[in-house]
């Protein structure tokens, strides 16, 4: 099972640690395309939106979706 990451709170958690999809990309240890897959609301495992999350340097439940 997936999990997806809320577009705007991700989109906005990027802005504010200032990192573009690749500088992203290399601080959370993911590719590119994995990046922008997951901005345009594609789920993604666990382990990547952590990753995701700890590049960002915000808790994961920062920026997924709220379920219900």
């Amino acid at each position: 099972m997936g999990i997806r990451l809320d577009r705007e709170k991700f989109a906005a958690a990027q802005v504010r640690a200032n990192l573009n999809g690749k500088k992203l990309a290399e601080k959370a240890g993911v590719s590119r395309v994995t990046v922008t897959a997951v901005r345009n609301g594609k789920s993604c495992s666990e382990l990547t939106a952590q990753k995701l999350a700890a590049g960002l340097g915000v808790r994961l439940s920062d920026i997924t979706e709220k379920m219900g």
